[in-house]
């Protein structure tokens, strides 16, 4: 007897169900939706520098592109996530520069050969990938710029001739 009971305060007159008005949840769906779309980021790239990676800033505005990265912090150089070699404090080793040209990084250039053959096998197999030298570099602003000439320098004997330098934007 009491389940009918309960059962008829759900019913009106006619003997119809409650209905549930979705109108507010409708609204509320719509603005979640447009939040979501509004911080969706339509860059192909994502770079998340490191804690221990502050990147200069610029009023640039052009998104970054798919290519190889270099990340130079104060303590050491990566190469796609990958360690390369250590910095001390932000400066090279001497036994980590060419005795013949002191421009020249040995470590870094063996890991970027590397990478540039890796590419040129799969281009040569698959067309809807090329080799085009680019580089995209992410390093800490408080680098002395010797240290990145040396690294420009010696990406571009490895084949790595266009490199962009990734910034934060400034507000």
């Amino acid at each position: 007897m009491g389940r009918k009971r309960s059962l008829r305060r759900f019913m009106n007159t006619r003997g119809q169900t409650f209905k549930i008005q979705i109108t507010s949840m409708v609204d509320m769906f719509v603005i979640l939706l447009v939040f979501l779309l509004k911080s969706y980021s339509t860059s192909p790239v994502q770079i998340n520098p490191s804690s221990k990676l502050t990147l200069p800033e610029s009023n640039s505005v052009k998104d970054p592109e798919d290519i190889l990265k270099i990340i130079i912090s104060q303590n050491a150089i990566f190469i796609e996530e990958q360690k390369i070699m250590d910095l001390k404090s932000g400066k090279l080793k001497e036994e980590d520069l060419d005795q013949t040209d002191p421009q020249f990084i040995s470590k870094l250039f063996k890991a970027l050969d590397n990478q540039a053959k890796k590419t040129r096998n799969i281009a040569a197999v698959n067309d809807t990938v090329n080799f085009d030298g680019k580089i995209l570099m992410q390093a800490d602003r408080d680098l002395p710029y010797a240290i990145l000439q040396k690294i420009m320098y010696t990406a571009m004997l490895a084949g790595y001739a266009d490199m962009k330098l990734a910034v934060i934007s400034k507000p």
